[in-house]
């Protein structure tokens, strides 16, 4: 079964609106767990406009399933990853004052880059992850780097999902069956939904985690928390 993390920067987003601590982020993540979600996924933001660096360390305690940190590893990132010690880090090339994510990292201009910090949190007992595009040459170097896993980066299937074109798939099954024959780990994650997520873990051999936070939180306002966790499990099998 491939495995659910829920990114639940949405969470915090809605708590900052309006301060104090409504919603609940670390009832929350208790909750998603006992939902049946395999892990929790963060990705905070230098301007901590969700995801705040304190929430990141009081999840560590809260956490019991897969703890999963993403984001630009940037000095500050770096040390909060060393200090928290999660399961997994994911490196996403976003800039500071991007709304979400937009592309996967050049694996090739940036290897020495990667390749050190990579380095740095294996050392540390922790496993890494890099988010690319579908293209061989960045997957080819991103197993360079030693990094143990890849993370799909699925806006463009999910776009050409929606449009009805399943062709759209085909890019990253070749880039899944390659990361397997390169012995990386293959996770994946944006813009993944109930809608698509079936038709993508079926294409895409090895899938062993994706990372969903937007659209399952917005599905969560009708069809509610417990039971969307549960519809993804269904559709993950």
């Amino acid at each position: 079964m491939t495995k659910l993390s829920v990114n639940i920067n949405k969470i915090a987003t809605l708590r900052n609106a309006r301060g104090g601590n409504v919603p609940d982020l670390l009832q929350v993540a208790k909750d998603i767990q006992k939902f049946g979600a395999h892990g929790i996924t963060i990705h905070p933001r230098p301007d901590e406009r969700h995801i705040r660096y304190q929430d990141a360390r009081d999840l560590k305690t809260i956490v019991y399933t897969e703890y999963n940190i993403e984001g630009n590893p940037q000095h500050n990132f770096i040390d909060l990853v060393l200090e928290c010690k999660p399961t997994q880090v994911t490196l996403v090339p976003d800039d500071i004052g991007a709304i979400t994510s937009s592309a996967g990292w050049d694996t090739i201009k940036n290897q020495t880059y990667l390749t050190e910090v990579i380095a740095e949190f294996q050392r540390n007992g922790i496993r890494t992850s890099i988010f690319v595009d579908p293209i061989l040459e960045m997957i080819e170097g991103a197993k360079a780097t030693g990094t143990d896993r890849i993370e799909l980066y699925t806006e463009e299937f999910a776009h050409q999902y929606g449009l009805g074109n399943k062709k759209g798939i085909e890019s990253y099954a070749k880039a899944a069956v390659f990361a397997n024959e390169l012995g990386l780990g293959i996770n994946a994650g944006h813009d993944l939904s109930l809608d698509n997520i079936q038709f993508f873990k079926e294409n895409i051999p090895g899938l062993l985690e994706v990372s969903i936070g937007h659209a399952l939180i917005s599905e969560a306002l009708y069809l509610g928390l417990d039971n969307v966790v549960n519809m993804y499990l269904q559709k993950l099998k």
